[in-house]
């Protein structure tokens, strides 16, 4: 590819600098349950699915949402990778990230109060091939870990305000 990461790096670095209150950019997405427990998504021109698997009352026709926010950390982490690599000057010939998480599914179905409904843990591998020494390398995962938003947003809470709209139901009309 003849895209220079360096190159939108550096020259965004500069104009955010420059005009910091270009900064903030928001990104969105809709869902709707379509049926059972499949919802369809859309993300600026995307449309992906989700679904839950069987034994969880799903068609297991799509990942579920815990997956994509696997997805979305793994990804989140290649790309920053990608990124800072360039920036930075670090030769990255690939970059792959493996990840899992434990649910404690009392939590989520409402068994135990006390267990909370989210992943308990999340652990994963990033794979690097790079000619370059341990010592950068380590130099580059501290500037990801630092700059990865999805990262961050697991990390650290992010406040979520989520407003009740109530329609006009089906069997009323």
């Amino acid at each position: 590819m003849s895209i220079s990461f360096k190159k939108i790096f550096d020259d965004t670095q500069t104009a955010l600098k420059a005009s910091p209150d270009d900064a903030i950019v928001t990104f969105a997405a809709s869902s709707r349950l379509a049926e059972g427990l499949r919802c369809e998504v859309e993300a600026r021109q995307f449309r992906f699915a989700v679904d839950e698997p069987v034994a969880l009352g799903g068609e297991d026709s799509a990942p579920n949402p815990v997956e994509y926010l696997l997805a979305a950390l793994a990804t989140c982490q290649e790309i920053t990778y990608r990124l800072y690599a360039d920036a930075l000057g670090i030769p990255l010939d690939d970059v792959s990230v493996s990840l899992e998480g434990d649910i404690d599914l009392r939590g989520f179905l409402d068994v135990d109060d006390a267990v909370p409904p989210g992943f308990g843990a999340i652990r994963g591998t990033v794979s690097l091939s790079s000619s370059a020494d341990d010592e950068t390398l380590l130099r580059l995962k501290r500037a990801v870990d630092r700059h990865c938003p999805v990262l961050d947003n697991l990390r650290n809470p992010t406040p979520v305000t989520l407003r009740l709209d109530r329609k006009a139901s089906r069997a009323a009309a």
